[in-house]
């Protein structure tokens, strides 16, 4: 089952797959719209004459007209999206090119031009003159309405080149996607009071796996982890009776032939136990966010420090992916994390590499923050993002990663800011945070009860 979400999810993000369906339609609305046409019912058409009453050369005429600007108005969709995608690729980042690829209305439109292109050649092949002459007047006549479609298109996908490239709307997309992998993954909201859990890890007091001899199971491909059925794994471990170790958490990198898991058993595992815990497991050449939301972090973060760079010194795209950022872990704040140990009644079953919020909040802000030095904007900014942030969140453990990243950004504004008056401002934005991570935060506790 992991295998088929991530052959789907890689059918999904390539460029033929949506229009190779578009145009087997297109064969299909041709073929039966010529078969309706030879069977008769299509004489009705020639009732109006002056809509419908094309002749052999004329419809011939039409569909290759038709045919060949399809092509030309294919390779310049063609070319547009080569070009946005360079563009993309050098102004921000690489990593996001995937989330073009996916893009349904490029591929639509792709696959709309090609498929106009097959439908005119098709009814362009059946049209006879002789004794026997035959004219599909339906089909020539919707090869007509698909040409008009064709223009709407076209006009509607300038519209969306020139918006999707924009840095707001790339960093929103980005943003959309890794909250919706957020949902997906912590659907539940956090309850106030400690953390959970490290409360049940406390109460749970059972003997050391460590003190068990673990066999790693060997990877069996290189590449980027990019999901893992726990369910499968969880299973695996119950019907083996035994415990299974993660050693990479989604979105690392494994080495084929070095330790993917490791089991906890008395003699070393068979082939079928290899091969059952790799299944679980899908290794491909790139990250997705579908169950790493730390991508879509590192996806506006690379945005960031390529705006921060000396050669494009952009703040205000930084300033940007500040805030969407913010959005993210404020998010993320509120959300009850999977615990890293998972257990079966008071059996341990699977210890696992799982995501936490200050994990997180150090991707999000350890490396923009190095490169702000000076930058009275950013630092700003962050200092606003942790006010946000604190006042959605009642966990402590939270709230002290927080209260790190303001000591970091006040040492960083006492370190490069040399302005005076930058410093003046920078003091009491501090002062306002670090009053805002002592009070008690109480928007988190309201949103759950509403």
């Amino acid at each position: 089952m992991n295998k088929l979400r991530q052959l789907w999810s890689d059918l999904q993000s390539s460029f033929w797959f949506a229009p190779f369906l578009i145009i087997l339609a297109s064969i299909v609305y041709a073929v039966v719209l010529i078969q309706t046409d030879y069977a008769g019912s299509g004489r009705w058409l020639a009732q109006w004459p002056r809509t419908f009453g094309v002749g052999a050369e004329g419809a011939r005429d039409m569909l290759s007209t038709l045919a060949g600007s399809m092509m030309s108005v294919m390779g310049i969709t063609f070319s547009m999206t080569l070009l946005a995608l360079a563009l993309v690729s050098g102004q921000y980042t690489s990593r996001i090119l995937r989330n073009f690829m996916r893009s349904r209305v490029t591929q639509g439109t792709l696959g709309t031009f090609a498929g106009i292109f097959v439908y005119c050649l098709i009814v362009l092949h059946t049209i006879r003159t002789g004794d026997t002459p035959f004219v599909p007047r339906l089909a020539v006549f919707f090869a007509f309405i698909l040409a008009f479609g064709g223009i709407a298109i076209l006009i509607f996908f300038i519209h969306h080149i020139a918006s999707s490239i924009q840095a707001s709307s790339i960093i929103a997309s980005v943003a959309q996607e890794t909250n919706a992998s957020i949902d997906r993954l912590f659907p539940e909201k956090r309850e106030p009071g400690p953390d959970k859990a490290e409360g049940e890890e406390n109460e749970r007091l059972l003997p050391s796996p460590d003190e068990r001899t673990w066999y790693a199971v060997p990877a069996e491909a290189s590449g980027y982890i990019e999901n893992v059925d726990n369910d499968a794994i969880l299973r695996l471990a119950r019907g083996g009776r035994t415990i299974v170790r993660m050693e990479h958490g989604i979105g690392a990198f494994v080495v084929q032939d070095t330790a993917l898991a490791s089991l906890a058993l008395t003699y070393p595992p068979d082939r079928a136990t290899i091969v059952a815990l790799n299944g679980a497991y899908s290794i491909g050449r790139h990250r997705t966010v579908d169950q790493d939301p730390a991508f879509g972090i590192r996806q506006i973060v690379d945005m960031a420090l390529k705006a921060l760079s000396p050669g494009i010194n952009d703040a205000s795209t930084a300033v940007m992916c500040v805030d969407y950022l913010t959005a993210i872990l404020a998010r993320l704040a509120c959300r009850q994390f999977t615990p890293s140990r998972r257990y079966e009644g008071d059996t341990l079953r699977v210890i696992a590499i799982v995501p936490t919020f200050e994990g997180l909040l150090v991707e999000a802000f350890d490396q923009i923050r190095d490169s702000a030095a000076g930058n009275v904007a950013i630092m700003a900014r962050m200092l606003g993002a942790i006010d946000t942030i604190a006042s959605l969140t009642v966990s402590p453990s939270h709230l002290r990663a927080l209260d790190e990243q303001l000591r970091w950004i006040a040492e960083l504004a006492d370190r490069t800011l040399e302005s005076t008056h930058d410093r003046a401002r920078m003091e009491t934005r501090l002062k306002h945070v670090r009053e805002a991570l002592e009070a008690e935060p109480a928007l988190c506790q309201g949103q759950e009860q509403a």
